[in-house]
């Protein structure tokens, strides 16, 4: 890692180096500013009006920084105490737009990295929102549902007075379902007086949430990988996948996948992978990890064709494709390689910054097609903010017509990206094209509004 930023061009490493001076105890953050400020070097070159505009000064420092107590009390009787985070991290898009994130692995830099990831991960979608990100070290697993209402409810009274759909629109993440955000919303309607259906994105269906909007980070992920394909005459047909986690992002990618034509052969979780050399049954899936909410060894157990690998990751499994789908800096140098010697044609983050930077530099290195997180799993939000926009018009659109959507945008995304890869003299790199694009309708807008 320290190798990897004493790499920096001198036209941004001050910048860094006033980040990791900041916040020296937030790894994350640091190497997600890392990664954007190495790939938007020739934009700043192109442009020297943002760099007397002081956009990279500006941008790497959040806009707002809530961290607050979270008290509740359990089934017991016991008084608990959980932090809670939300970082505003650029408006200037748009209202804030980023997700909610309770697990016992969530501190201010995971949340920074995540809000900064947001800014362009929204830019690049051009629906016109800004990026965020919260949550909290609350752990929903194993709790009842009275216990989860009980801390959502505390967590909104005080996040409460920061939101608004003008203002700023959180989402699920991590962690935070749909029971989640019910009981979340309910709160914020209950203090606020006001049902604004547009400042919380992920709600039932029932209730003014979108269709296809759990499938939506999964499926975008994909749809990603097919344009990366079709820019070389190429499909998911008959490939080999190999998919981490066992969450919404994962398993809808796996269904994705199934109906491209595609073979996804791997899932995992906490405990270790499964390999279905068969293809992964996703209804399977979802009955051991949603229903009986067990470890994924449980498929085994119902599957012939179906191997438990314990303690590890699926990156040793052969395929054709990746999409490192559970969490950050899962994939390391080591992983890409094995993956590199079996052959890979292409992977996509279907999570945040899954890959380290030395397993990024492998890939690009060895000329296999990558996605980067802020483009390939960019269909999350883009499908929240088409929430938000049926909320506004009171309409609502039915599972074809979203996943038509979703389809397109994700399309969209990845020519951004692919353009802006080829006109900074870097085609074929996603990584460069990504955070170029992105950067460049943020800092375009920053100058336009002003120094604020």
């Amino acid at each position: 890692m320290t190798d990897a930023f004493a790499a920096l061009p001198s036209a941004v490493r001050g910048t860094f180096d006033t980040v990791r001076a900041r916040d020296p105890h937030e790894p994350e953050f640091q190497q997600a500013v890392h990664e954007v400020l190495s790939a938007i070097v020739p934009v700043l070159e192109r442009h020297p009006a943002f760099v007397e505009g002081g956009i990279v000064e500006r941008i790497v420092e959040p806009e707002r920084q809530i961290v607050f107590r979270v008290p509740w009390v359990d089934d017991s009787g016991r008084l608990r105490v959980n932090r809670g985070f939300r970082v505003q991290f650029s408006s200037v898009l748009g209202p804030y737009k980023g997700g909610l994130r309770f697990h016992p692995t969530v501190n201010l830099s995971i949340v920074k990295f995540l809000g900064f990831e947001q800014i362009f991960k929204n830019a690049l979608t051009g629906q016109g929102i800004g990026g965020a990100k919260g949550g909290s070290d609350f752990d929903p697993h194993g709790k009842s549902d009275a216990e989860v209402m009980r801390f959502c409810q505390s967590f909104m009274s005080e996040l409460y007075r920061h939101l608004g759909e003008h203002t700023d629109v959180p989402a699920g993440d991590i962690g935070v379902g749909a029971r989640e955000i019910g009981f979340l919303f309910g709160q914020y309607r209950k203090i606020t007086n006001r049902h604004e259906s547009g400042m919380f994105t992920g709600k039932g269906v029932q209730w003014g949430g979108a269709e296809v909007r759990t499938e939506a980070t999964g499926y975008g992920a994909v749809f990603f990988v097919e344009n990366m394909l079709a820019v070389h005459g190429e499909s998911l047909d008959g490939r080999r996948v190999a998919v981490s986690g066992s969450g919404n992002v994962a398993t809808y990618a796996i269904d994705k996948v199934r109906q491209l034509g595609g073979i996804p052969v791997t899932a995992s979780d906490s405990s270790g992978y499964i390999v279905d050399d068969a293809g992964i049954d996703v209804d399977l899936l979802r009955e051991v990890k949603e229903v009986q909410r067990a470890r994924i060894s449980e498929y085994v157990t119902r599957r012939r064709s179906a191997r438990f690998v314990e303690g590890a990751r699926p990156w040793a499994v052969p395929v054709d494709i990746a999409l490192p789908s559970a969490t950050q800096n899962e994939l390391d140098e080591q992983d890409a390689a094995a993956l590199i010697a079996s052959g890979v044609r292409a992977v996509a983050e279907g999570a945040n910054m899954p890959s380290t930077p030395a397993a990024v530099a492998a890939f690009r290195d060895a000329g296999v097609l990558f996605g980067p997180g802020k483009a390939a799993n960019a269909g999350g939000v883009a499908t929240s903010a088409l929430e938000m926009s049926q909320n506004a018009s009171r309409q609502r659109w039915s599972f074809a017509d979203s996943e038509d959507k979703l389809r397109s945008i994700m399309g969209d995304v990845h020519d951004a990206a692919f353009r802006a890869a080829e006109r900074y003299g870097h085609p074929g790199d996603y990584v460069v094209g990504a955070n170029a694009a992105g950067f460049e309708r943020v800092a375009h807008a920053m100058l336009a509004q002003g120094v604020i």
